[in-house]
């Protein structure tokens, strides 16, 4: 099966980036990431529950989420800080997995409308060398990544 959501990494650069369109309006893109309920929902999945335990969706607001298994054993956390956010166009944010050896990396999620019932997200990551970004890509960062956003569309369709 084909994986929609495409990374790209080129050799020699500190960063990546990420591209997926989809089949929903930019504004319900957009509200899918900003939106604490919504962002739990399409995080979410049958072999665990994500929640947040903080989330100020506001510029210098942070953020940090919990995904837990169906016993309840937090099996990743992750943190980070809104930098800015323009409503329909951009999120510039600072992502850091908890209890991992990578290390905090600046991202930069930019919403493009495409018609008025598609769009595309493009998400420009920037690591602090090329080692902590090829040590992301040797994980199935791809693979899991491609998993949220089926489950985005999924969820977020609903909403049309």
């Amino acid at each position: 099966m084909e994986q929609k959501t495409k990374v790209k990494a080129e050799d020699g650069q500190q960063g990546l980036t990420i591209t997926r369109d989809f089949n929903l309006p930019v504004e319900l893109l957009f509200r899918a990431h900003i939106e604490q309920e919504l962002y739990e929902q399409w995080m979410s999945h049958e072999y665990g529950t994500t929640k947040f335990v903080k989330f100020e969706d506001k510029k210098h607001g942070a953020w940090r989420f919990q995904t837990s298994d169906v016993q309840g054993n937090v099996l990743y956390a992750a943190n980070g800080v809104f930098h800015d956010i323009i409503p329909n166009q951009k999120i510039i944010r600072t992502f850091e997995a908890e209890n991992s050896s990578l290390d905090v990396q600046l991202e930069f999620l930019e919403f493009e409308k495409l018609t008025d019932n598609t769009s595309r997200i493009t998400m420009h990551s920037v690591f602090r060398s090329n080692a902590h970004r090829d040590q992301l890509l040797k994980m199935p960062f791809e693979f899991g990544l491609n998993m949220a956003h089926n489950r985005l569309q999924e969820v977020i369709s609903k909403l049309k």
